[in-house]
């Protein structure tokens, strides 16, 4: 994230809970459920544009990937495992010491940075990720455009976000976090992007949407994809052909 897009308090409240960001029943214990849906839909990403076999156990491999607000590399681990060559970014060094610890114990070689992404080498990537990220930055079109920078031709942009609905406002704020299944001040309801406003800023920064779709509860699995996007959506895009 560029020097206008770290928000200092986001990146100090993450930072706190980088201790037990691996623990599936800890203070990201909501992000250990979202995380297998996200990758579900990730997936389907890879093999639709690049051709890939769904069964193919390496879909990236060949490719470049940055997971940008990566936290402790919960999404960066299995993208290294499906063969791509990762690179992890996050705005709290605490996130990236502990990144980079379990990556070394899994015996996974991510190249993790704590920072702004535009402190970064200059480089792109076949696919950029962010996941829960836009709605804690300073200034959500800079950092949109941070993303597109690092994104090659060809490549794919895949985002994550909740969305500012009332339904939003009474489970994700004043309900998951009352109720201790998301840390406190973990979200800015205010901050909440709708769809059509995110897709506004990845079209300002020159890409274009190609899917979207909910990510939304689920009483058998705790998520699914598609349905309705009152709460969560991802979106995917890429430079116009």
């Amino acid at each position: 994230m560029s020097a206008a897009t770290i928000n200092p308090h986001e990146a100090a409240h993450f930072g706190a809970l980088a201790a037990d960001w691996w623990d599936p029943h800890g203070s990201s214990a909501m992000l250990h459920r979202l995380n297998p849906v996200r990758l579900a839909y990730i997936r389907q990403q890879i093999d639709a544009h690049w051709q890939v076999d769904a069964r193919a156990r390496h879909a990236l491999a060949g490719r470049s990937a940055i997971d940008v607000g990566c936290g402790a590399g919960l999404l960066a681990e299995p993208l290294a495992r499906m063969g791509a060559k990762v690179t992890g970014v996050d705005a709290a060094p605490e996130n990236i010491a502990a990144a980079r610890d379990h990556a070394a114990g899994q015996g996974l070689a991510i190249s993790y940075f704590a920072g702004e992404v535009a402190a970064l080498a200059p480089a792109t990537f076949d696919l950029v990720t962010s996941m829960e990220v836009v709605e804690h930055v300073a200034d959500p079109a800079a950092f949109i455009g941070d993303l597109a920078a690092r994104l090659a031709p060809g490549g794919l942009m895949i985002l994550s976000t909740p969305n500012r609905t009332m339904l939003s406002k009474l489970l994700l704020v004043e309900g998951a976090e009352r109720v201790g299944a998301v840390p406190r001040g973990t979200h800015d309801w205010d901050q909440f992007l709708k769809p059509e406003e995110l897709a506004k800023l990845i079209e300002g920064a020159g890409l274009e949407v190609v899917d979207r779709t909910g990510l939304s509860p689920s009483a058998a699995k705790g998520f699914k994809l598609g349905g309705s996007e009152a709460l969560n959506y991802l979106v995917t895009a890429r430079w116009p052909a």
